[in-house]
Formats: C-alpha cells, sequence, structure tokens
C-alpha cells in the first residue's frame, strides 16, 4: 500500500518503488528526506494551483535531483543537476518510459537550480523546482498550512542541522569542479565553503576574450 502523506497519495509502481531503494542505496538521510519532502512539496504546490501533472513523474524528478551530488553519480565536470538529469534518464529508459517523459524529469532537475524560467513551463518542470524552493529557501512557506507542513514533516523529517547540512552536501558535491558554478546559485556555496574560492566573471569573461572589439 501507498503511504498517503499531508493528502498527498506517494507513488508505488515498480519504477517508483526502485527509484526510492536506488535513492536510499545512493544518498544519505539527509537528502532522502529531502527529496521525499520535494516530490511532497511540489504535489501540494500542483494541487492547490489546480496543475494537471503525473504524480509519478514529479516523483521521479524529485527523488533523481540531487543525485549529481553523489560521488557514484558525479561527473568530473557537469554540472551536478546535469548529472542528475542524466542519472534519471538511463534510470527511466531501462522502464521503457516514453521519450517525452523522459525529457520533462531531465529537464526538471537540469533546470531546478534556475529560477525564473522553470515556472513557465511544463507541470513536472515547474512543480520539481516549487518542491525544492519550499524545501530549501522557504519559498510560498505560508501558501501550505501549518497541518501540511508538520504532517509532511512527521514523516520525513528535517534535522536539527538541515539548514548548514544541505548546504554542506552541495560543498561536497560540486567543490571539485568549481567552473560549472558558474552563472548559477551554487557559486554562493563555494564563496561561503571553500576557502579562496574566486567567482568567475561574466563581464570580465566578455572584456578578456579573444575578440578585438
Amino acid at each position: 500500500m501507498s503511504d498517503t502523506i499531508a493528502g498527498i497519495r506517494v507513488p508505488d509502481s515498480a519504477i517508483a518503488r526502485a527509484a526510492t531503494q536506488l535513492v536510499r542505496d545512493t544518498e544519505d538521510d539527509l537528502l532522502y528526506h529531502h527529496s521525499r519532502r520535494v516530490f511532497l512539496w511540489g504535489a501540494l504546490t500542483g494541487e492547490r494551483r489546480r496543475l494537471k501533472y503525473d504524480p509519478e513523474l514529479l516523483y521521479l524528478g524529485a527523488m533523481f535531483h540531487d543525485m549529481g551530488l553523489t560521488e557514484r553519480h558525479s561527473s568530473p565536470d557537469l554540472r551536478f543537476e546535469v548529472d542528475g538529469a542524466n542519472a534519471a534518464r538511463d534510470f527511466m529508459r531501462q522502464y521503457g518510459v516514453p521519450e517525452r517523459d523522459v525529457e520533462d524529469v531531465w529537464t526538471a532537475i537540469a533546470l531546478h537550480t534556475t529560477p525564473g524560467i522553470p515556472e513557465h513551463m511544463r507541470p513536472t518542470i515547474a512543480l520539481v523546482t516549487a518542491g525544492v524552493e519550499m524545501d530549501v529557501l522557504g519559498v510560498a512557506y505560508d501558501d501550505f498550512t501549518p497541518e501540511q507542513r508538520e504532517h509532511v514533516c512527521a514523516h520525513h523529517p528535517r534535522e536539527a542541522d538541515f539548514k548548514e547540512g544541505i548546504i554542506g552536501r552541495f560543498a561536497d558535491g560540486i567543490r571539485h569542479k568549481p567552473a560549472t558554478t558558474f552563472g548559477n546559485v551554487k557559486a554562493d556555496v563555494l564563496a561561503l565553503m571553500v576557502p579562496g574560492y574566486r567567482r568567475m566573471n561574466f563581464c570580465s569573461i566578455i572584456l578578456g576574450s579573444a575578440w578585438p572589439n
């Protein structure tokens, strides 16, 4: 039987169960509970906005969205979001998921740290980012009832030091490839956590390019 949390039924298909097990085998408790909460916040947002979304696709996007932070799925030179998206794509293809759905989940994961764009895209893409933004940044916190917040966190608790902990997981997952933070929010993570880190500057790159004018 599937869990129902804050009125949201957690997908219990074969692919959803396999994704859950993979995350459990690959990520620590902090990232696992975070990923499940991302699904629930995203689904609750979809219900509130009356969006027609596919819960299974949303679940897969949520469960894989931080997979690129893990050693098993981290590449030497791609953004961690792309690593997670690639892992989800490979996983979904093993189950014969239609390519349009694979593309939606891939895009949802790849764009989940790019504010201002996913919200204008298809529901899977928009809702993964909405879930991430709620859980990490507290965006739209007051749009959820206290009962919803309490029920979700009772099933998937936030660790006492979750705020510092999630920043630490971000840093650990990307410190070996600092160039991948150019132009995205993870530059803020390395600026806080990695001594000597220097941000790449967009204007400096333009002015220093090989073009004569």
